[in-house]
């Protein structure tokens, strides 16, 4: 049971950092200090997706459920759900790029906003 929570836990951890990694640059327009939080977790998340790599949360995820004796549809609710979220299943290789593509474009986008407001309170003083 112990090793299914924290399969369970690492698998929420992972969940949070997708989104953090998708969706920081709204955070880092209120606070603009994430920024040095969000832009390494960016570059990862999109190095990750372009290269075809491996986060290391997944493997650990992996051994935790393992461990776990879980195999089959013996599996929790945030394993059966927010897994299938993470780890979708036959996600071809253009697919990773597009996700990779679409990543950089939102968060440039999202950035070119922040920089622009900032350079206009600049303009304003």
């Amino acid at each position: 049971m112990v090793w299914r929570i924290l399969a369970d836990a690492v698998l929420v951890v992972h969940g949070l950092f997708v989104a953090w990694v998708v969706l920081g640059a709204f955070a880092v327009w209120r606070w603009p200090r994430l920024v040095w939080l969000h832009l390494p977790a960016l570059a990862w998340g999109v190095w990750i997706e372009a290269s075809g790599g491996l986060c290391p949360l997944t493997p650990w995820e992996v051994a935790l459920r393992r461990a776990a004796g879980g195999e089959g549809y013996d599996t929790s609710f945030l394993e059966r759900y927010l897994g299938a979220l993470i780890y979708p299943e036959g996600l071809p290789r253009e697919a990773q790029w597009r996700l990779a593509a679409a990543l950089v474009l939102v968060n440039a986008l999202l950035y070119g906003g922040i920089v622009r407001r900032a350079l206009r309170r600049r303009a304003m003083r």
